[in-house]
């Protein structure tokens, strides 16, 4: 999907190769191609205008320097755009807490596990000491595959292969990370659909009974627009804190 969209990115670009400007009949043309072009990657309607208009009415009028192109200057225009579409600046972690605890939910494969051995090897490298939490106890071989992530990362798995209760592992696994001194606590949790009544009430109560202090929802950015349904309903029943794209 993504290499799709990128050639049809490409080719709307091509609509200002040569240009000495930008004016209103070039932006129109390649805004409605990037505009088809975000559409054919499942990007909700609104949202792709929204962004193709405001893209437009920046463009427009504003005086091209003798080093950069109108395609260059359109690039960082878009660029700008979309940083702030997505929250317009960077929030770390709230890792001040001691343990800071992280919860991370999502769908069936998501990329959870995966994600998490990536976060706890991004904030080993800013010197904390975290802990990895094997919740998921109903995917065969997901505690084998976080112990092989702690390995390969350096980092201590706790898990508890004789416990079915993910909540009494979570709650298992802050305890001992308590008792060894780590810092942060990573949650791994199962995945689950959203209609899955038993299974949402289930992350619910973990929730509730570790107060994590992130949580942290992991999608699959090629899911596309049911991505944002999906995350209402798991929002609505774990307020998360952040979003992971796979």
């Amino acid at each position: 999907m993504f290499d799709n969209l990128q050639d049809k990115l490409d080719r709307a670009f091509k609509v200002l190769k040569g240009q000495g400007s930008i004016t209103e009949i070039n932006v129109a043309e390649t805004m409605k191609e990037i505009r088809k072009a975000l559409l054919d990657a499942d990007v909700n309607y609104k949202t792709a205008k929204a962004f193709t208009d405001d893209v437009r009415q920046k463009a427009l009028g504003q005086n091209v320097l003798t080093a950069v192109s109108p395609g260059q200057l359109l690039t960082k225009i878009m660029n700008d755009e979309l940083a702030a579409l997505m929250g317009g600046e960077v929030t770390e972690l709230e890792t001040k807490a001691n343990p800071t605890i992280i919860l991370i939910a999502g769908l069936n494969g998501a990329g959870k596990t995966t994600f998490a051995g990536k976060l706890a090897l991004h904030l080993k490298g800013k010197g904390k000491k975290p802990l990895l939490v094997a919740g998921d106890m109903y995917r065969p071989a997901a505690v084998d595959q976080l112990e092989v992530l702690g390995t390969s990362v350096g980092v201590s798995v706790y898990a508890n292969r004789d416990s079915k209760d993910p909540v009494g592992i979570a709650l298992e696994g802050i305890a001992h990370g308590k008792e060894n001194g780590n810092n942060v606590i990573i949650i791994d949790t199962a995945g689950r659909l959203a209609i899955d009544e038993s299974l949402m009430n289930e992350i619910s109560e973990v929730k509730a009974k570790t107060q994590p202090h992130e949580i942290l929802f992991v999608v699959d950015s090629m899911t596309g627009q049911d991505a944002v349904n999906t995350a209402k309903v798991f929002n609505d029943r774990l307020d998360f804190t952040g979003v992971v794209l796979t």
